[in-house]
């Protein structure tokens, strides 16, 4: 079970993700209506604190496909994609996450039969928000070999409860391991996180 922690803003948050082994990093970029928005230039420091094993994710909305190739030149691994994408951005040439909000999956099928489309995140109506969603809304979704993740109002006390009635390739979280405040990551929080996600890897 992959782990993903998103709205990486500091170098304690880089810090943490090392001591506890997660996967994915997610950092929102080009996105100021969000408190946890950087610029790549800020991202940066937070991103070379990162061990080498943990794969670094721009997350964006509709960026344009020059913002998409500032992200691949910046060394991110991926790019999470939320709302539309714009012309070039399937040909910037780096592996992309297609984000769905649970109110918009008509397009789905589109994104499955396109190459390069690396997998896809699953949220709540209002990404960021910290609220979940009925998960057996995507219990009839096919799987295509394609990266499952399952985001939207995960914490240490639903992440189980998630895992077992979704059986996602990984999970996805960021207000869920929040510091009180909203001010970067709380330890105790993201350690609860990931020892609940292996707990919850056994149900699968």
């Amino acid at each position: 079970m992959r782990i993903k922690i998103c709205g990486l803003t500091n170098l304690k948050d880089a810090e943490y993700l090392n001591k506890y082994k997660v996967d994915y990093a997610g950092f929102v970029l080009f996105y100021e209506k969000s408190r946890r928005n950087l610029t790549i230039e800020q991202a940066r420091p937070v991103m070379d604190a990162l061990d080498e094993g943990i794969r670094k994710v721009a997350v964006t909305v509709s960026p344009t496909a020059a913002q998409v190739r500032a992200v691949k030149e910046a060394g991110f691994d991926l790019i999470q994609i939320h709302g539309s994408l714009q012309p070039g951005v399937l040909e910037a040439g780096i592996p992309l996450l297609k984000a769905f909000n649970i109110d918009d999956m008509d397009r789905f099928p589109y994104y499955q039969s396109r190459p390069e489309i690396a997998g896809y995140v699953f949220d709540a109506k209002e990404p960021g928000s910290g609220r979940a969603f009925d998960w057996n809304l995507l219990k009839s979704l096919p799987r295509d070999g394609k990266l499952f993740f399952l985001a939207g109002g995960l914490s240490a006390e639903n992440v189980a409860q998630a895992i077992a009635c979704v059986r996602p390739d990984g999970v996805d979280v960021s207000s869920g391991v929040e510091a009180e405040g909203r001010k970067g990551k709380d330890p105790a929080k993201m350690e609860a996180f990931v020892r609940a996600v292996r707990k919850g890897e056994e149900t699968v």
